[in-house]
């Protein structure tokens, strides 16, 4: 099971590329081939799966039923805006532009990286959700963890 971790302030160019941390990029899993599947947030960031978490991701979303309606909008949603990108030999991902403009990505991101995947935020949104922080983390982590702990 991959286990991405750590937070890196980073610089987008005028192009809209983005160079993956060396500390992070040792992270990555070599099946990854030096790619990554990238989509909307549910927050108001991006995603980046490395390509082979993609694929078990996609398999995990293409088991939805197009039957039944809430299966299809989630789909849709999710899959929005989902590309494939390819680090070049600079260790850089050039960003789709819809996918900037979402997120709000300018010059300065923030990348959340945790489990499988690594969250792309634009600083001044990764500091507002900060901002607003639960008044009692440890009663949030009390009730998130406690029923994680009870079902496993």
């Amino acid at each position: 099971m991959l286990n991405l971790n750590g937070e890196y302030e980073c610089k987008l160019d005028a192009k809209g590329r983005l160079i993956i941390p060396a500390v992070l990029k040792k992270q990555l899993p070599k099946e990854a081939k030096d790619s990554f599947f990238i989509n909307r947030g549910f927050e108001k960031c991006c995603v980046l799966y490395p390509s082979n978490e993609w694929e078990s991701i996609a398999g995990e979303i293409n088991k939805l039923s197009d039957y039944i309606a809430k299966e299809r909008q989630f789909k849709r949603y999710f899959l929005r805006g989902a590309s494939k990108l390819d680090m070049d030999s600079a260790a850089r991902i050039l960003l789709p532009k819809p996918l900037q403009e979402y997120a709000e990505l300018k010059s300065e991101v923030v990348l959340l990286a945790y489990g499988n995947k690594i969250e792309v935020w634009s600083k001044a949104e990764y500091d507002k959700m900060l901002s607003e922080e639960p008044k009692d983390f440890s009663a949030l982590a009390e009730e998130v963890m406690s029923k994680r702990n009870a079902e496993g």
